[in-house]
């Protein structure tokens, strides 16, 4: 592998955790106890990583590609605090949360990435 590739993912890779972050604390500041932050970020990342991939798929080199999609994306959205909010639900027998959460992340997510593969052609298109 090269070292130029592992940089340009290890440098979009930094920024995409700073701007997760950043989301994530705006959005907790603004919502309760139910883990909002985590979905608005999961789903603005299907989102984003929909639209590079509609723009660049086929017009970007696969470093540019990798950097986006596997760093960016890859360290803005985050599962595993999806999962860490959804013991804490079940832990504190949040159940009708914790189906709300599973249930909006990964039924938005789905939507985000499709809508977003489809901006991205149409920019590209436009």
């Amino acid at each position: 592998m090269q070292l130029s590739l592992l940089a340009a993912i290890a440098t979009a890779g930094s920024a995409g955790a700073v701007c997760r972050h950043l989301l994530a604390e705006l959005v907790r500041s603004w919502c309760g106890t139910f883990p909002l932050h985590t979905l608005v970020v999961n789903v603005a990342g299907c989102l984003g990583f929909g639209i590079a991939f509609g723009c660049g798929h086929g017009r970007w080199s696969p470093t540019v590609s990798a950097a986006v999609l596997v760093g960016f994306f890859g360290a803005f959205t985050t599962f595993s605090s999806f999962a860490f909010d959804c013991v804490q639900l079940l832990e504190t027998r949040r159940l009708l949360a914790l189906a709300v959460d599973v249930v909006a992340q990964n039924g938005l997510g789905l939507l985000g990435l499709v809508a977003g593969i489809a901006l991205g052609r149409w920019f590209v298109a436009a």
